[in-house]
């Protein structure tokens, strides 16, 4: 449901500006997407849609509330600069994050069979969040994956699960914006994509595995003038 509402967003905001465009060369409107400041969505919009898609999560939160300020101050007279704000609004995202956890934060139910080890240990439902914003995150996985949000804008992310334990089925819900996002895929590991593509895409070159009962990783992801490389 919220992979479909995030969807829904993206396509409005081309239907929108379609019609826009259609309406000056039409009715003569006085339409144009380059405003001050529009550039800024660009991080805005990415960001709000991860945070419908994963919650209330650190990364997007914080890029959404910096994109947020940084269109506001081409409207708004600061008195000082805006980057001396940029510590305050991450101890005030950081703050809202504890405030509302767990709020905002339902994952998408996936149908799976969770297994049992041999000591009764179940697979869990947690989800890790990785990010990059304006930097690069590494992030090697070699413990039981339970799913993950991956977040890189201008930045990179790499997810290694070549030796992660995956058997059941897991959501990677993924956004890159101007960045681009590596993720390693174990053997025996099947993945299914379902990426928005906007001047972007996902390269799936994982190993393709003929097992019917294999574990199944669900890519949900959206790409702007990025990349995200399965391998």
């Amino acid at each position: 449901m919220r992979n479909r509402l995030s969807n829904i967003i993206w396509g409005l905001l081309f239907i929108a500006i379609g019609v826009g465009i259609a309406g000056n060369e039409l009715f003569d409107w006085n339409f144009t997407i380059f405003f001050p400041g529009w550039w800024t969505l660009f991080i805005i919009i990415p960001c709000f849609t991860s945070m419908i898609r994963s919650g209330f999560r650190t990364g997007s939160t914080i890029g959404f509330i910096i994109g947020i300020a940084l269109l506001a101050s081409y409207y708004i007279k600061w008195d000082v600069s805006f980057w001396e704000l940029v510590v305050p609004v991450i101890l005030v995202a950081i703050g809202l994050k504890i405030i509302f956890n767990g709020m905002f934060n339902r994952p998408r139910h996936i149908n799976v069979t969770v297994h049992a080890d041999e000591h009764g240990n179940t697979a869990g439902p947690g989800k890790q969040e990785y990010n990059a914003i304006f930097a690069g995150n590494k992030v090697r996985v070699t413990d039981r994956f339970t799913g993950a949000t991956l977040n890189a804008v201008f930045g990179g992310v790499t997810l290694d699960l070549r030796d992660a334990i995956i058997d059941h089925d897991v959501e990677i819900a993924a956004t890159a914006v101007f960045g681009g996002i590596d993720i390693y895929i174990p053997n025996g590991v099947s993945v299914k994509v379902n990426n928005v593509p906007i001047f972007g895409g996902v390269s799936n070159k994982a190993a393709h595995t003929s097992d019917p009962n294999a574990p199944t990783i669900y890519l949900n992801s959206t790409t702007m003038f990025g990349g995200i490389d399965i391998k």
